[in-house]
Order: C-alpha cells, then structure tokens, then sequence
C-alpha cells in the first residue's frame, strides 16, 4: 500500500498496529475495519477502504497518473491474477490470527507456525517462478504493476519465514530490480516506525 501511494504521488500520514500484540481487536480499530485487519486507508471516501485490493483499485482509479494496472482486459486480468498469488493464496495464511489459531487449536509452537508459512510462501514462490519470462525485471510486459508490489510483498514474507531462495532465480531477479525503486525499497518495513527485526 506505501509504495503504491509514493508512486502515484498521494500524500498520507501512517498509523502502525501491533497485530502481533492484538491492537487488532481495540475496539477503536474495530471501528476503522470491522473485520480486525489491515490494510486500512481513511480519507477520500465516506468510510475507511479496506482489503488491499480495493483500496489499490481505488487509488487506481482516483489517480490515474502512474497507472499499475495494463491498459488491456487481458493484461489487467493476468496482473489480478499474480497479485491475488500472493494476496489471497499466501499472506492470509501465514498473519498473526492464523499462527494464533494454529497453536491454540492444533498446538503448533513457534517452529511449526514458521513451517507452516514458509511452505505457503514456497508454494507462492513457485507459482511466480513459473509466470516469469527468463531475464524479466518486472512481473507483466516489463512494466510496473499491482503485480510487482504484491511479489515484493511476497519476497519479504519469504525471507521473514526463512524460505530458501535458491530456487527461485528468476522471482529473485524481479524481485532485485523492483527494491532498487526508492517508492519500494523506502515502503519495506524494516524502514517503518516500530519494526521489529527479523
């Protein structure tokens, strides 16, 4: 969501939540997403936009400068496609609620959470590995899209769960090129207030 702000141009102001420590469940939070998890983006519309793909297809509709989405149905169904890989098939089974629940209904301790999640994350990876073209620097027809920020997503979530990534070179190489963006690289969490390190 940062990056795609910084590089159409939108100002805003962030506010972090400790999802780990369940700042998710305040009810101030509940508030801004009944559903207790981010993304969230106020501002702009008369309620809090959230679920990542919304609010990126509204940004790319309100600002159409620097567009992340192909001008072709064909080229903006495959770009949804990669982005969900990572969105809908690989996050939202490794997020905190889903670590809290694998240990207190099934008992998994800390190891078999990460185990859990680098597997999907692997799972996602491969996906990806297979849709690159050999030597391509970005996710769809060498131009930036909702694709490429999901796969950067994607990447910093395999490295956080310890996926190795030897076999995926040319998602590596993707991936490369994509943090040597200032927008990219600046949006990576390690740069935000509050990290945690990894």
């Amino acid at each position: 969501m940062r990056a795609a702000l910084k590089l159409k141009g939108v100002a805003f102001e962030e506010r972090m939540h400790d999802l780990a420590n369940g700042h998710q469940n305040l009810p101030a939070f509940r508030a801004l997403n009944p559903a207790g998890a981010v993304p969230a983006l106020e501002g702009g519309t008369p309620e809090p936009l959230t679920q990542s793909l919304a609010i990126l297809e509204w940004l790319e509709e309100s600002y159409p400068n620097t567009p992340l989405l192909p001008p072709d149905a064909a080229g903006r169904a495959r770009v949804r496609a990669m982005f969900l890989l990572a969105a809908a098939d690989t996050h939202p089974l490794a997020v905190p609620r889903v670590q809290k629940r694998l240990a207190a209904q099934f008992g998994a301790d800390a190891t078999a959470g990460r185990e859990w999640a680098a597997h999907w994350y692997r799972e996602g990876l491969t996906a990806y590995e297979a849709l690159l073209p050999e030597g391509a620097t970005r996710c769809h027809n060498e131009t930036l899209s909702l694709a490429d920020l999901a796969l950067a997503s994607h990447l910093i979530g395999a490295v956080r769960f310890g996926v190795d990534m030897s076999a995926f070179v040319r998602v590596a190489a993707v991936g490369a090129s994509l943090f040597k963006l200032p927008e990219i690289e600046s949006s990576h969490p390690r740069h935000q207030a509050g990290a945690i390190a990894t």
